[in-house]
C-alpha cells in the first residue's frame, strides 16, 4: 500500500490518502454426484477462461480430490462468475455448487 501524495481538500486542508488493494476471493467448484465431467469443462472454459488442459486438470481435482480452485477475483467479478455457473447449471439441471473464499 503506498500513501498517495497530500491533495487540498475543498477547504483548503492537507489531507493523506491511503489507496489500497482490493481484497481478492477464490472461486470453488465442488464435486457432486451428478455433473457431468464434460460440463465442468465447459463452464471453466467458458466463465472462467481457462484453456482445454487447464480445465481438464481443474476438472480431475474437483472430480478426485472433492473441489478445485478456479481462479482469484475481486468480490464482484468472483459473485458474477459463481451466479453464471449457478445459471448455466440450473439450465442443465446440475446441481454444480460454486463457492467462494478469502484468497
Amino acid at each position: 500500500m503506498t500513501p498517495e501524495p497530500e491533495i487540498l481538500s475543498e477547504v483548503g486542508v492537507k489531507t493523506d490518502r491511503e489507496i489500497r488493494e482490493p481484497k481478492m476471493y477464490r472461486v470453488i467448484l465442488h464435486n457432486d454426484d451428478y455433473t457431468t465431467m464434460d460440463f465442468v469443462i465447459e463452464v471453466l472454459i467458458s466463465v472462467f477462461h481457462k484453456p482445454a488442459a487447464e480445465a481438464m486438470k481443474i476438472m480431475l481435482d474437483v472430480h478426485k480430490k472433492g473441489k478445485g480452485s478456479c481462479g482469484v477475483y475481486t468480490y464482484d467479478i468472483a459473485a458474477t462468475k459463481i451466479a453464471l455457473v449457478q445459471q448455466l447449471a440450473a439450465r442443465k439441471e446440475f446441481p454444480l455448487k460454486c463457492s467462494l473464499e478469502d484468497a
